[in-house]
């Protein structure tokens, strides 16, 4: 570690950081899909939404668990000249570094309603609702160890996410006090901070 520590952002504050973004996008575009007729008509659209909108959140919200316990048992304690990163730059850099990426899952599930309507709107919302799943997920599991979980910033994807990637080595992890978010990455109720 260099001698000034480290940026640390926080594992569930980097997971949920898409979790609005995604859910909102989805529930336009699913909106504005189900105007459209489609091939397939409204009906079955709507009912093949709501399949891949359940089966989308359940594999998002487990993928990649048993990589985020290995490094949550492997946690190191954080050392004094670490510097954690506020939530809200976190889920900034997040949204900046995926923008693009958001802007086109937009526009193909707009497309895709003249195919299957609603369909691809109801898919993206359901990632966004596994994402908030997942973060809920890490809450309970700072919640259990008493202990949040951070991961350096350098290590983080070029987007500013993936914090279970195999560029993250391990964890740090402070006291449940620490930082301006609460365990599961929402906003600390009472502007507690320690």
């Amino acid at each position: 570690m260099t001698r000034g520590g480290q940026g640390l952002a926080r594992v569930a504050v980097v997971v949920r950081a898409g979790a609005v973004p995604l859910w909102w996008l989805g529930v336009f575009a699913a909106g504005i899909g189900v105007l459209v007729p489609g091939v397939t008509g409204r009906r079955i659209g709507v009912i093949a939404g709501a399949a891949l909108f359940l089966v989308t959140a359940a594999v998002v919200a487990l993928l990649r668990r048993k990589r985020y316990v290995a490094l949550a048992g492997g946690a190191a304690r954080a050392g004094k000249h670490d510097v954690l990163q506020d939530r809200a730059v976190t889920a900034r850099n997040w949204r900046r570094g995926h923008r693009w990426w958001l802007l086109l899952a937009f526009l193909a599930a707009l497309g895709s309603a003249f195919a299957v309507p609603a369909a691809g709107g109801m898919l993206l919302a359901g990632v966004g609702a596994g994402l908030w799943l997942k973060a809920a997920w890490l809450g309970r599991l700072e919640r259990g160890s008493e202990e949040l979980l951070w991961v350096r910033v350098d290590w983080l994807s070029r987007g500013a996410g993936a914090p279970a990637d195999k560029r993250v080595k391990a964890y740090r992890a402070t006291g449940i006090a620490a930082g301006d978010a609460a365990p599961g990455g929402a906003r600390r109720r009472g502007g507690v901070l320690v």
